[in-house]
């Protein structure tokens, strides 16, 4: 379990930063009652998603684990 990096990449913390701040603008949204605020949020959102998957994809995600190195044992 030590070897889990599991979010540890720039991909995965730029895709949560960015969610992060489209849910607050959804939230405030909400809160003031603004649909132009609530759109602003869903396709921030949607941009978060898409920058976090682009990201990955040009080598800034998590390596994906070498099958070889994998144990069928039972521990």
């Amino acid at each position: 379990m030590a070897e889990d990096r599991h979010g540890r990449s720039a991909a995965a913390w730029t895709a949560v930063v960015i969610l992060l701040v489209a849910s607050f603008l959804m939230c405030l949204a909400v809160v003031v009652t603004s649909w132009p605020l609530a759109i602003a949020g869903v396709v921030l959102a949607l941009v978060g998603v898409i920058a976090g998957k682009l990201l990955a994809m040009a080598g800034l995600g998590r390596a994906k684990p070498d099958e070889s190195s994998r144990t069928t044992a039972i521990r």
